[in-house]
């Protein structure tokens, strides 16, 4: 719906009153005789005559020919035929007229009489721009120069007032007039090519200033008609300054006719930030359309954000004030660049209010740290807890969990450690996925993966997990976020914590299991085994360990660490939020990648050694204590209470039956290969990645460790 108001109906009806006296008449062939003006469309004259010698000027001596086409000349000057002089518009070009004379005129006359037409015709030109352009449709700019041009043809019509009034006097010649039309004929005619190109591409808002200014910038050889053209680019902006004042003063778009250069989107919602991935609120809310001023092209993304940073505060209901004085206020576009200083010191002014409001009122860097804290498992005595009070709701699949029993186990774990003491903790939420940690990079295409998806989730179909997911797979921590924190701490970045979280989490799962595993491998040492394949299964157990443990080493201090410290003393020195935007999605992008977690290649390989680790850990825990100890006599006893004396005696039997089972000794032999096998494949891949890559040179040297102990 257009917003502009409509013009008046009259107004297009009764074009008289609005100084369109020329009309397209349509005059039949036949109705043009003999006595007919060949040379006008109309038969509006103030003669009215039909024809006959007494209508022809050429009768009439060349004195009083003169005085009779001075009369009429001093009409088409204003745009009003006259009795010998008439007035042609031209169909299909609007606001173009052509005026012809009476040919009968005498010759000299007539030369004198056709200099003086093309100032007629500019007059009329211009005339129809201010009477067009006046409508609501047109916008503010062209509003602003129409009525620059309207002060300008008062000047003109003054001066023709004047040479009607010597004409009375007797004292004005038909060369007199051309002469003191001459200081008016450049002016104009500078006016009517300025209206001429306006009114062929039809130009508003921005595209009307640029075109003021590349005239007068042609015009640079005629120092009067540039001082003119420059007053009417500098009143023919003045509306545009106050739209500019709004956005970079108040941050408000106050554009009527949608002139101005930026666009809002109000179908974009500040809550989708914590809602979609894909967000485009702080990069599409507010946007540049096409279009700019010549003038504001080099500073036109700063004005953008300077009004962004000014709703974002509004939007928090804070109260904010630019200071104000003469030298901010926005006088006009001069080569004196003044305009440049205001905006920058309006940007300035934006950016560390808002800068300091997210950083005192809502504790950004606390927030960063809490996210540390827990989705970057910083916090070891809550994770630890944690795992221990959630794992017979984690061993469930993803659609059997309960998240809310969860959550209250989450809650518990924070209430129950050091994490009571943190504020945020409340803010603390979780989920469970539907997907496994390949499956689920695989399906976020902005990631910069070294290779195609699809591979990702070929390897992890192909993933050797004999088992089906469970929520320790799945499980992941989340964060509330509220607005205007949400601009730093999106969806998108959210996400990339959950997806190392994920990593951390399972590798600390992973651990823990070789961890009781290996506890259950201490058994062995009472027992006379040396010599059997299951003395083998204890440095493998430890060998595992040290790769996941070296693992989450390198994830926590070889990568997470340094690079929050090094975000945490950038974001010191930021100085706008989109400078802390770009500060954060760094760290986040070089986390994710030295993480493996966008080297695909290396993450698979990564996955399949924590398996085969799960698997082991699992089959240690499951063979062990299913391989009892023959007592036929005391079956029907066996609930009975033990005395620890003999639980002893039964365990050191039950774990020398285990060294001596045939299908324990194939498992233990079976994962030593396969993990042997998987950890030296991993081994050249690493050298060969960190040649491009050179984080991956800590990690490789720790996996050469666990290879050397092999």
């Amino acid at each position: 719906m257009d917003p502009a108001p409509a013009t008046p109906r009259w107004n297009l009806e009764r074009p008289y009153l609005t100084g369109r006296f020329h009309q397209e008449a349509k005059v039949a062939a036949a109705a043009q005789g003999a006595g007919s003006k060949p040379y006008s469309l109309d038969s509006f004259s103030r003669g009215g005559g039909g024809g006959g010698a007494e209508s022809v000027i050429g009768s009439y001596a060349v004195s009083v020919q003169e005085l009779l086409v001075i009369d009429d000349l001093l009409s088409a000057l204003v745009g009003i035929e006259g009795r010998y002089i008439s007035i042609k518009r031209v169909r299909g070009k609007e606001g173009y007229v052509v005026f012809q004379i009476d040919s009968s005129m005498d010759l000299a006359l007539q030369e004198l009489t056709r200099r003086i037409f093309p100032l007629c015709e500019d007059f009329v030109l211009v005339y129809h721009f201010v009477e067009s352009r006046s409508h609501f449709k047109s916008g503010l700019v062209n509003h602003a120069l129409a009525a620059a041009l309207r002060a300008f043809l008062l000047d003109y019509q003054a001066m023709v007032a004047q040479l009607e009034h010597q004409f009375r006097l007797g004292r004005l010649s038909v060369q007199g007039l051309w002469f003191f039309c001459q200081r008016m004929m450049s002016s104009l005619n500078a006016l009517a090519v300025l209206v001429e190109k306006a009114i062929s591409n039809n130009t508003s808002g921005s595209a009307t200033l640029n075109l003021l200014q590349s005239q007068a910038k042609a015009m640079a050889g005629d120092s009067a008609v540039r001082s003119l053209l420059e007053k009417m680019t500098e009143c023919a902006s003045a509306a545009y300054l106050r739209m500019l004042e709004r956005w970079v003063y108040e941050g408000v778009i106050d554009d009527p006719y949608g002139e101005f250069f930026i666009a809002e989107n109000k179908s974009l919602q500040k809550e989708s930030l914590t809602q979609d991935y894909d967000a485009k609120y702080w990069q599409q809310r507010y946007s540049l359309k096409d279009g700019i001023p010549s003038f504001l092209t080099n500073v036109a993304a700063t004005i953008l954000t300077t009004g962004k940073y000014l709703n974002v505060m509004r939007e928090c209901e804070y109260t904010v004030q630019v200071p104000l004085s003469e030298s901010s206020k926005l006088m006009g576009f001069g080569s004196n660049h003044q305009y440049l200083e205001c905006i920058k010191s309006a940007y300035d002014f934006a950016s560390g209010e808002l800068l300091t409001l997210m950083k005192d009122k809502y504790d950004l860097i606390g927030k960063l740290r809490s996210l540390k804290r827990y989705l970057l498992l910083d916090q070891g005595d809550f994770l630890v807890h944690f795992m221990d009070i959630a794992r017979e709701e984690l061993t469930k699949k993803p659609e059997e969990i309960s998240v809310e029993k969860l959550q209250s186990l989450v809650d518990i774990a924070l209430r129950s450690t050091a994490a009571a003491s943190d504020p945020s903790h409340e803010d603390l939420t979780c989920c469970v996925e539907r997907s496994s940690l390949l499956k689920k990079l695989s399906t976020l295409k902005d990631l910069d993966c070294a290779y195609p998806s699809d591979k990702l989730v070929a390897a992890d179909v192909d993933h050797p997990m004999p088992l089906s997911v469970t929520g320790l797979e799945t499980f992941c921590l989340s964060y509330k976020v509220q607005w205007p924190l949400s601009l730093v701490i999106s969806r998108k970045a959210l996400t990339k914590y959950q997806l190392i979280f994920r990593l951390l989490f399972h590798c600390k799962h992973v651990s823990r299991q070789l961890c009781t595993a290996w506890q259950i491998q201490q058994g062995f040492r009472s027992v006379k085994i040396l010599g059997t394949p299951v003395l083998r299964s204890s440095i493998l157990c430890r060998s595992m360990l040290k790769f996941v443990n070296s693992l989450l080493h390198y994830l926590t201090f070889e990568v997470l660490e340094p690079n929050w410290h090094l975000m945490h003393d950038r974001l010191q020195t930021a100085r706008s939020i989109d400078e802390v935007i770009q500060i954060h999605d760094f760290f986040l992008q070089k986390c994710l990648k030295e993480c493996l977690l966008l080297l695909p290649e290396l993450l698979v390989k990564i996955e399949k050694l924590k398996a085969l680790c799960l698997q082991y850990a699992t089959s240690i825990q499951l063979l062990i204590p299913s391989i009892d100890v023959a007592k036929p006599e005391n079956t029907s006893k066996s609930r009975m209470p033990r005395s620890k004396i003999k639980e002893t005696k039964n365990r050191g039997q039950q774990l020398k039956l285990a060294s001596e089972n045939v299908v324990m000794s194939e498992s233990i032999l079976k994962f030593e290969a396969e993990f042997n096998s998987e950890l030296q494949s991993l081994i050249p891949t690493l050298s060969n990645s960190s040649q491009a890559e050179p984080y991956l040179t800590h990690l490789g040297q720790c996996i050469i460790g666990v290879g050397v102990d092999q």
